[in-house]
């Protein structure tokens, strides 16, 4: 599991886009991951981009291909698109 395939969108893994200051945060927009659970995938986004993005995703909405997710067991597999978006201003 070494490896990250940064830049890599040959449809293996999952694309992370980061907005706002969860961009910030990461100090990437995109990114690719492997993983299985929605709950990992979180660990790893916070295992390689430290504390403040940690900070970011505590408050963070994910959605995979558009679709909210609830529950943090959700499987995600090869090819789906995760959003992390941070809370909107006034929110």
């Amino acid at each position: 599991m070494g490896h990250h395939g940064a830049g890599e969108t040959s449809g293996r893994g999952i694309t992370v886009r980061y907005f706002a200051a969860a961009a910030e945060a990461a100090g990437v927009t995109a990114e690719t991951f492997t993983t299985g659970s929605a709950a990992s995938l979180v660990a790893l986004m916070g295992q390689r981009h430290g504390p403040a993005l940690q900070k970011v995703l505590e408050r963070c909405s994910l959605l995979a291909d558009g679709v909210r997710i609830f529950d943090d067991e959700t499987l995600l597999t090869d090819g789906v698109t995760v959003d992390v978006l941070p809370p909107f201003a006034g929110g």
